[in-house]
């Protein structure tokens, strides 16, 4: 007799071997980061019709939304923190929750300062609570396919700067700015909280193992991530801060955060001033979003193939280029092709960023490390809309802004090729664990 058939009714839940989850999780991930860069990406569609309908000041919304992304990435340190200790479920949906009403008080502003409230206080809360907590859970449930799980969930940020600029410029174009920013505000949120369900903390905690293998060998491939870590001598944040390698990543991401949400700011302003109209300018995000949802499905695998250092070189290679297409565009088809190329490889290069990150420290403490970085070099992307907006003011027009933004990725670029194999950090774990 079968022995599955032999057990009483009460052990089936034990005795069948259960899906996998993590995968579960990854798409969860992109749900989650698909609501809330839709709203983030959709702000450059909002803001002309605020400044037009209100008359308040296009530098002072710039602001705003500068200090909405210092906050959430100077957050995301903590949030990265709670998620390691009560779990992403928790997190995810308290997020949801403050980020829905950040930007309900931004539609219902009467008072600039309202603005400020809204948007640079309330909704940095809810928005910490997504990147960093996502992206550290899903490398707790992949090793050997890490580059494509990453990818996923960084997929859903793409996919959202695709789907959802285009109804945010109907939505205002129907109904007004204030109606449609509560509008997709309310939807976000349920959606954002239902989908915090799906989360788990790491595969352990349900009785799998990373990638749903039966079992958690030894990496058989050379500068493979850490697989199994002894909880008690695992990097901790602390430790990763101290070291070398974590300087190069935090000097390569911050030279590419300082401008990577310029176009996302700009982009519909910069098409606009060549003439064109809100919805062929709403397209450039748009094309950002169809660059970025194929960088990170093809970076993130092809990360897991060939060197993940290769990859990000790459993508930073890529994302160079971009910026001296679209400082140099007089035309949508110029304009539309670079935007394609910047989403591609900004895309790839964010996919890969937390699958490298845990490729040097390991499992046990990827929220806090995540969040570390995403704080300290993640802050810098809120100089970026900022800075570009008085360059604006100051020559106008936006051609030091892109040029500027082309010259930090070589730089980026220069520093990716002094990182060491992952392996060495490894092995130097394996030899404390061993001690």
């Amino acid at each position: 007799m079968n022995p599955l058939l032999a057990q009483p009714a009460r052990g089936w839940s034990i005795a069948v071997a259960q899906p996998f989850h993590g995968w579960r999780v990854a798409w969860a991930g992109f749900g989650v980061l698909f609501i809330v860069y839709g709203l983030q990406f959709s702000y450059g569609t909002f803001e002309g019709a605020i400044s037009a309908d209100t008359g308040w000041s296009p530098t002072w919304l710039q602001l705003a939304y500068a200090l909405y992304i210092l906050a959430y990435s100077a957050v995301s340190v903590w949030s990265g923190q709670l998620t390691d200790r009560v779990g992403p479920r928790r997190v995810i949906a308290t997020g949801a929750v403050l980020l829905a009403a950040g930007y309900l008080v931004l539609s219902a502003a009467p008072h600039l300062a309202v603005v400020f409230i809204g948007l640079a206080v309330i909704a940095p809360l809810g928005m910490s609570s997504s990147w960093v907590p996502a992206n550290a859970t899903v490398v707790r449930w992949f090793t050997q396919r890490r580059g494509l799980a990453t990818g996923i969930v960084g997929a859903g940020g793409s996919a959202g700067g695709i789907v959802a600029p285009p109804i945010a410029a109907w939505l205002v174009s129907q109904f007004g700015w204030r109606t449609a920013v509560a509008v997709m505000a309310v939807v976000g949120g349920v959606f954002m909280a239902a989908t915090a369900l799906l989360f788990v903390r790491d595969p352990e905690s349900v009785g799998q193992r990373p990638d749903g293998r039966p079992d958690d060998p030894a990496p058989d491939w050379p500068g493979s991530p850490i697989d199994t870590e002894d909880p008690a001598s695992a990097w901790t944040a602390a430790q990763a801060w101290r070291t070398p390698v974590f300087w190069l990543i935090f000097g390569m991401f911050a030279l590419t955060f300082v401008v990577v949400f310029v176009p996302f700011a700009h982009g519909v302003q910069y098409a606009r001033s060549l003439g064109f109209s809100l919805g062929w300018s709403a397209g450039v995000i748009s094309s950002i979003g169809v660059g970025g949802l194929v960088g990170r499905i093809v970076t993130g695998p092809l990360s897991d193939r060939i060197d993940r250092r290769r990859a990000v070189m790459l993508a930073l290679a890529v994302e160079t280029l971009s910026f001296a297409g679209i400082a140099s565009a007089d035309g949508l088809p110029l304009l539309y092709a670079s935007a394609v190329a910047f989403g591609l490889s900004y895309g790839g290069s964010v996919a890969v960023f937390p699958a490298l990150v845990a490729d040097y420290f390991g499992r046990t403490h990827a929220g806090a490390i995540v969040g570390r970085f995403f704080a300290t070099a993640g802050s810098f992307a809120a100089v970026g809309p900022y800075a570009a907006q008085l360059l604006l003011d100051a020559t106008g027009g936006y051609g030091w802004t892109f040029s500027f933004a082309a010259v930090a990725n070589a730089c980026a670029l220069g520093l990716a090729f002094t990182l060491p194999r992952p392996g060495l950090l490894a092995e130097r774990t394996t030899a404390r664990q061993a001690g």
